[in-house]
């Protein structure tokens, strides 16, 4: 990507949308050959609760799964389902051949026992790639399913022709879902990572050194144009509500895009990617389970 001097032209906006749909067109694909074969991938959600955005993000996946040919089931649970109740059902889905990938949507209601949730899903069938088997085998560079989000970031970086090997790449958090998996995969493609995080000291000086900057603290305005560097890709994985209500993101878009090389918006774009890598995932489980490489 050609650097740029602040104040030059506005950022190549990111349509995660329509690099989505080209992924969700591939996996339709897929799933159209094993279905020639006798074999029909499925993914069961799970939802406990009645949480809105929890509801919104479910709808949205088995929608997804309708557009690319994958069955799905869903299990809409009471607020006060137990434990055991949960870990019933994770471990029926486990032996049911119908099903290729287990998600159970979080966050989960107040004493239930996420980990342990993950913990019993079959690694085979874990498509979200939070199960502790899984993890190690990212860390290894061995995956199997690559975890959703950070490997739909690395699409969207792939699709602006952005140069990851050799490149400086700060990443804002240190989550399990995002911050950890997502340096993993810029280290696997080459990139010089820093992981920052609430403790980090001279946060913006380091953010300005950034070739790649990927921001995923769920704080709206965290980022602000003067800790870009001019040119730099940036990604926004934040999803937050500003003061008025409205959807955004990490980044300060209206500032960040004035200095950036190219950036992805809120909403529109890391967010149709996490879906569609879920959908890959649960496609590769499908083949996995009927020994299909």
């Amino acid at each position: 990507m050609k650097k740029k001097k602040a104040g030059e032209e506005l950022a190549l906006r990111i349509d995660g949308k329509a690099v989505a749909a080209k992924i969700k067109a591939q996996v339709a694909g897929e799933a159209a050959i094993l279905a020639e074969k006798g074999i029909a991938p499925g993914l069961a959600v799970v939802i406990v609760g009645s949480d809105p955005a929890s509801r919104i993000y479910v709808n949205n996946k088995k929608k997804a799964c309708q557009e690319v040919g994958i069955y799905s089931e869903e299990y809409a649970l009471p607020e006060g389902t137990t434990q055991e109740e949960l870990l019933a059902l994770v471990d029926r889905l486990n032996h049911e051949p119908k099903i290729s990938g287990i998600l159970v949507q979080s966050p989960l209601p107040k004493g239930l026992n996420e980990s342990a949730l993950v913990e019993a899903i079959d690694p085979k069938k874990d498509v979200d790639a939070f199960h502790p088997y899984n993890v190690g085998k990212l860390m290894q560079g061995r995956q199997i399913f690559l975890p959703c989000t950070p490997a739909g970031v690395i699409e969207l970086l792939k699709s602006a022709n952005v140069e990851i090997a050799g490149k400086s790449c700060v990443v804002i958090g240190r989550s399990d879902i995002v911050g950890k998996p997502m340096a993993m995969l810029l280290m696997q493609n080459n990139g010089t990572v820093t992981i920052c995080h609430s403790r980090t000291q001279n946060l913006a000086e380091i953010c300005r050194g950034a070739d790649i900057l990927v921001s995923a603290v769920g704080k709206a305005g965290f980022v602000t144009g003067d800790m870009i560097k001019p040119g730099a890709a940036v990604i926004d994985v934040g999803m937050n509500r500003d003061e008025s209500g409205k959807l955004c993101g990490d980044v300060v878009f209206e500032e960040a895009e004035k200095v950036a090389g190219c950036i992805t918006p809120v909403p529109g774009g890391v967010g149709p990617m996490t879906i569609a890598m879920l959908m890959q995932n649960t496609v590769t489980a499908a083949k996995l389970q009927n020994g299909i490489s």
